[in-house]
């Protein structure tokens, strides 16, 4: 385990397929190594880092087989991380480490959306049949507008065709398998909108695999060259990128693991991500995506009636389809822990799950990425961070 704190007299400069978990809605955010302690450095910062570093340590609970996690709270910063990179050669987490962020992806699809959008180059009322008229929709989408794909209020059917990948073993069986996008969006036609757009909520994929294929529309690039051209160069974001055809993640990173059902354990890191395109391919850094997300909030990368859509639910009377209330913005999910109010992303790809969040003023921000190893682990790692970040009383470590 490896921690370390930067204190307020230390500065950086940044460039001028779930909720945020039923955990934090509920009030608190391996090869396990069993019995391992955190390591940290001097001076301490004033948080409650002594329980942050106990958060990330526990790789029982889900069991994973490492962890890192940068926070910035009220001008302190602490990174520490927990296990290693590959079972193998057992060389510990760096913050520079690229791993899979999945559908972080879409906070930075909707970035660019609305971007064109405030060139005038995207109108979000538009109708989505009229948007991307290439497609060959069916008739009863015309009701979706732009605006719904983003905030997931679409109401498009559910998805026929896809493999079931309901055990460690079929999903190790697909990793190969290559989809298209056009692909993709054909499971979703053959049945009527679930809903009345505009009048639910239901958090999908297949909304920003349409809102990807806008920007190829409205642009004619590709996507992740948009993505690329608006997002990533202009903030430095060197480590991040979207993998298109190549399954597998280049230079240092983590590896990505699931238990099987007879025990063993199984890498998952080599594993074609064209069945999430547009909307859960990311890989990315520690390091980078916590730059993003600074860069994101303090109006670096959209103007502000276009960051005001990213962090607006809809109206009161949208909710989710099991009758809780919205948490999606346009782009961006949202979640308060003990009166303690986030914005970002959630993402996961099977054998790893990464948390982007940070308060509106960022004086609490951080990125948690770690690698449980059961296909559906439980929340535990986000609530104990969670929960140490916005316990009323911090303690000095």
């Amino acid at each position: 385990m490896t921690h370390t704190n930067e204190t307020a007299g230390t500065t950086t400069t940044f460039p001028s397929r779930r909720a945020f978990t039923g955990a934090c809605a509920a009030g608190a955010l391996t090869l396990a190594t069993g019995g391992a302690t955190a390591r940290a450095s001097t001076p301490p910062a004033p948080a409650d880092f002594t329980a942050l570093r106990a958060a990330i340590s526990d790789l029982a609970h889900p069991e994973a087989t490492a962890a890192q996690l940068l926070v910035e709270w009220q001008g302190s910063r602490w990174y520490g991380t927990a296990g290693a990179t590959d079972s193998a050669d057992r060389r510990p987490v760096r913050r520079d480490d690229r791993f899979r962020a999945g559908s972080v992806t879409k906070a930075l699809v909707a970035t660019a959306v609305l971007q064109l959008w405030a060139e005038g180059r995207v109108d979000l009322d538009a109708p989505v049949t009229h948007a991307l008229p290439g497609l060959g929709l069916p008739a009863g989408f015309r009701r979706v507008r732009i605006a719904h794909l983003l905030n997931h209020t679409s109401g498009l059917p559910d998805a026929q065709g896809l493999p079931d990948l309901s055990t460690p073993e079929t999903v190790l069986r697909h990793r190969f398998d290559h989809w298209t996008p056009e692909q993709l969006v054909g499971t979703v036609t053959h049945a009527p909108l679930k809903f009345e757009p505009g009048t639910k909520q239901e958090y999908r994929g297949i909304n920003y695999v349409l809102l990807a294929l806008l920007t190829e529309q409205s642009t004619g690039r590709r996507y992740g060259d948009v993505i690329a051209s608006r997002i990533l160069r202009p903030l430095g974001l060197t480590r991040t990128f979207l993998p298109g055809d190549d399954p597998r993640i280049h230079g240092p990173h983590i590896h990505g693991y699931l238990r099987m059902t007879d025990g063993t354990l199984r890498d998952a890191t080599v594993y074609d991500q064209s069945a999430s395109w547009g909307e859960g391919e990311l890989v990315a850094t520690a390091d980078d995506l916590f730059r993003f997300q600074h860069a994101l909030f303090s109006g670096a990368v959209l103007p502000p009636r276009a960051l005001e859509k990213m962090v607006t639910l809809p109206p009161p009377t949208v909710r989710m389809l099991d009758g809780s209330p919205a948490r999606y913005g346009m782009g961006l999910q949202t979640a308060t822990v003990n009166g303690t109010t986030f914005w970002g992303k959630s993402g996961e790809s099977y054998g790893y799950r990464t948390r982007m969040f940070a308060t509106r003023d960022l004086t609490t921000s951080f990125v948690l990425s770690y690698t449980p190893t059961p296909l559906n682990a439980q929340e535990d790692m986000i609530t104990r961070v969670v929960t140490a970040l916005t316990s009323p009383h911090p303690q000095r470590s």
